[in-house]
């Protein structure tokens, strides 16, 4: 394998991955290279299935993959010890699809929850850095407030407090725009970026929102068939020849990404089916 490159937080080389059961014949990443650079917005996209949140789960050590290897900061994630690993997840930052809130913890006990499991901070020096926390996302007279009376898009930002409470070099965001308002979305795309370049972190989002997502990153992947169909500024991928990424990017019904899942011919299924059913008679 070749060396790490110091550009680059994570890095994938040559990796494949199948989920337990799923069989060879349902790849999910074939021999996957890709970079995420330093200090950079990076968009994962593609359609439904094709292995973006699989993606996060390997760089957060959740899954292994099954050959080729995971690097965070140029360590290969797939053979940490616990503790190391452990370590390494210190260092990043998990938004959640629909933010992931402790129903039961207040909004501030949310954004302090990782601060009193990883650290021995004071109470009061606890409460600075909570409260720092989330009037960065507007939300610091909300402090109070159960998950159950602040609207969707308040308890995404909430979860987004908690994602950098811990001051990660990397955050992960998994479909941060789904189910937002316009204003809700908007306010969080721009968070995204204002974070990213004031904190100097670096982010990897995996979004199907086209025209935020669009906005905000520096560059973008498109995952689909097991491989990267296509990755650049998004201005290159936008202008992309690659028929599934123009499918894509255009939002067409017709192209290389088909609406039935693969199947029998329809003649064959629905025969067998009568057959079965003459046969039970």
């Amino acid at each position: 394998m070749s060396q790490p490159d110091p550009s680059s937080l994570v890095e994938f080389k040559d990796v494949t991955f199948s989920y337990p059961g799923s069989g060879f014949d349902r790849i999910v990443l074939d021999k996957v290279t890709l970079s995420v650079p330093r200090g950079k917005v990076t968009a994962l996209m593609g359609a439904s299935g094709g292995g973006k949140t699989t993606v996060l789960r390997l760089i957060g050590g959740q899954q292994k993959a099954n050959s080729g290897q995971v690097l965070f900061d140029g360590r290969n994630v797939g053979s940490m010890t616990q503790a190391d690993l452990y370590a390494a997840r210190r260092r990043m930052g998990m938004l959640f699809q629909f933010g992931a809130l402790f129903t039961d913890l207040s909004v501030f006990d949310n954004v302090a929850f990782a601060l009193r499991e990883h650290t021995d901070l004071s109470a009061d020096l606890i409460r600075d850095i909570v409260l720092m926390k989330l009037n960065a996302v507007g939300l610091r007279g909300a402090r109070d407030l159960m998950p159950s009376e602040i609207s969707g898009g308040m308890a995404r930002r909430v979860a987004l407090a908690r994602a950098i409470v811990l001051d990660p070099e990397l955050i992960m965001y998994d479909e941060p725009f789904a189910g937002l308002d316009p204003i809700s979305l908007g306010t969080a795309a721009q968070l995204i970026r204002q974070l990213n370049d004031t904190l100097g972190i670096t982010s990897i989002i995996v979004s199907h929102d086209l025209e935020e997502t669009f906005k905000i990153a520096d560059k973008v992947i498109i995952l689909a068939n097991g491989g990267i169909a296509a990755q650049g500024t998004p201005d290159e991928v936008r202008h992309s020849k690659d028929p599934l990424v123009h499918q894509f990017v255009n939002a067409l019904s017709e192209g290389p990404v088909k609406f039935h899942y693969p199947g029998p011919d329809v003649a064959t299924d629905f025969g067998n089916a009568a057959a079965a059913q003459k046969g039970k008679r």
